[in-house]
């Protein structure tokens, strides 16, 4: 089922992306584009998240990344 019509974006991408990290429609937006748009999905993103649906809440209520980051410094290093 389509959760963001602007973007095509479907509830199984959406749970997707918060099982790689993004814990807020925000974090959802940055990774898909859905809820920039329109804004209508916003509410439904945030049901999908839900407080129990993100495997790194904690890191997230305590301000740290809860994002996977790319070691860009380590993939330069190895092709040097």
């Amino acid at each position: 089922m389509y959760v963001c019509n602007c973007f095509g974006v479907t509830e199984a991408q959406v749970k997707r992306h918060a099982e790689d990290g993004a814990c807020t429609p925000r974090q959802i937006a940055s990774a898909c584009k859905a809820g920039t748009d329109c804004g209508s999905c916003v509410r439904r993103i945030q049901a999908l998240l839900g407080r129990g649906a993100c495997p790194r809440r904690e890191l997230a209520d305590e301000g740290r990344p809860v994002l996977s980051e790319v070691r860009v410094s380590a993939s330069l290093d190895e092709a040097a």
